[in-house]
């Protein structure tokens, strides 16, 4: 294929990393058990465990925002609700599927830097008709982290949430598409974020950081996984060949490969902070604390930047009406790319 400069409209754009592809190679090798009666698997539930804490219990998926829905249907009634920010993934990018499968209502909350606090729960909570039969139940709290606006809560943020959501009988759930970079920013354990912190379940996501396809979902309460394996399968995610699912995994928490990806994504998301922040007419909008970086770029120097740059996306367009948009970087993200990338913002902006 031809060479082109990378876009840094989402880490999703990256491809797979080499020791994951490795062993996906390396699993196909002879024939072993279907549906995850085999030992690659076990491995690699083993390995979410050493992460995540001796009792729980993991359970593999293709995709997050399965990971995501699964989590809420097992978590969650059909008559019950999810409280979230507005700027959550399971409100805005998973095409009503919270809804639509699990049955569960979003009630929203506007959030700032994409982040929930236990006021702004309890300040929601009580606009909700708890014990009217009319209105949808508050049942789960759910956070991202890192969230959606690549601000991170540390396991004191975390832990307040889950005191709140527990003393009101609710749970919380962590969706954990980049919960590697979040660990990388803080220098905490998996472990740490979630299940020490309170967490119920969590989303854990490895497509964002070097995998193929690849996601767990983990009960740190592992009453909550009961029948899981029967909803795993119901709702399409049960795969015959596992064994190619949980290599990558295994691949990933094995000698923290993950953390390593994740660190260095996070440092290259730096590196273009650093690079654009005195470009006059570029302000970057939010803590770059993870591997994203919001900005907001003039109309004619958006429309400049993608004219000059010829391979991928050089931005995702977050907000029309204000110009704000998101540079994602990734495992595979280099400083020539970087330093690259900001130069050519800087000409865009200053229109040559």
């Amino acid at each position: 294929m031809t060479d082109h400069p990378r876009g840094f409209a989402s880490d999703n754009f990256a491809g797979a990393h080499p020791d994951v592809l490795a062993a996906i190679a390396d699993a196909n090798d002879g024939h072993v058990p279907a549906y995850g009666d085999d030992p690659y698997t076990a491995a690699a539930e083993q390995r979410l465990r050493e992460h995540f804490g001796d009792d729980t219990r993991p359970f593999l998926v293709f995709n997050g925002s399965a990971a995501n829905v699964l989590s809420l249907i097992a978590a969650a009634r059909p008559f019950e609700a999810v409280i979230c920010p507005e700027s959550a993934h399971m409100n805005v990018d998973e095409c009503g599927a919270p809804e639509r499968i699990a049955g569960v209502k979003l009630y929203t909350v506007a959030a700032p830097g994409g982040k929930l606090t236990a006021e702004l729960v309890g300040s929601r909570l009580r606009s909700i008709r708890v014990g009217d039969q009319h209105a949808a139940q508050p049942r789960i709290v759910s956070i991202s982290n890192a969230s959606e606006l690549g601000t991170v809560y540390t396991p004191d943020e975390t832990r307040a949430l889950a005191e709140l959501a527990h003393e009101r009988g609710m749970l919380l759930h962590v969706d954990g598409a980049r919960l590697a970079n979040a660990a990388a920013c803080l220098d905490h354990s998996l472990r740490a974020l979630t299940t020490d912190a309170g967490a119920d379940v969590v989303s854990f996501g490895g497509t964002k950081n070097g995998l193929v396809a690849g996601e767990a979902v983990v009960f740190c309460d592992p009453a909550l996984a009961a029948d899981f394996e029967y909803i795993r399968k119901q709702a399409l995610q049960l795969a015959s060949k596992m064994r190619f699912v949980a290599a990558q995994l295994d691949a990933l928490l094995r000698d923290d490969l993950w953390l390593r990806n994740a660190a260095h994504a996070n440092a290259m998301a730096g590196r273009l902070a650093h690079a654009v922040k005195e470009i006059s007419g570029v302000r970057i909008t939010e803590l770059v604390e993870s591997n994203a970086v919001f900005a907001i770029l003039p109309v004619a120097a958006r429309e400049r930047l993608l004219a000059a740059w010829p391979g991928e996306l050089p931005f995702h367009l977050w907000n029309a009406d204000t110009g704000e948009v998101r540079w994602m970087t990734a495992w595979d993200t280099t400083e020539q790319d970087v330093d690259e990338f900001a130069a050519a913002i800087a000409h865009a902006v200053r229109g040559r």
